[in-house]
């Protein structure tokens, strides 16, 4: 494991991520929340109602949510799940990087 910037860690070897399965769905949900940023944009620009521009903000906020709880999903059920497998130790750090995610999540 390689430590980078803001705590966070990288595999040594070159594999296809947790994600992998699931990668066309993150990034069609990612996609949707980028239209609803600009929405938002929108509505700022055409000088919307506040309420109506802080729910809109909640809407994004929950849906880049429900994709980091699918992304932290995708981890436990295949890196660390296949290191637990096959190496205890790089299991220990698939779970502290599963751990260090949620705490980062958790400051949202």
């Amino acid at each position: 494991m390689t430590t980078v910037p803001g705590g966070g860690l990288r595999p040594r070897v070159s594999e296809p991520p947790g994600y992998h399965s699931q990668k066309a769905d993150h990034l069609s949900r990612l996609n949707k929340i980028e239209g609803q940023v600009r929405g938002v944009a929108r509505m700022v620009d055409e000088d919307r109602y506040c309420i109506d521009v802080l729910t809109q903000i909640g809407a994004v906020t929950r849906a880049l949510q429900e994709v980091a709880l699918g992304l932290l999903d995708d981890h436990a059920r295949n890196c660390l799940l296949t290191a637990a497998r096959s190496d205890p130790e790089e299991a220990d750090t698939k779970l502290d990087e599963l751990a260090l995610a949620m705490r980062r999540l958790t400051r949202m």
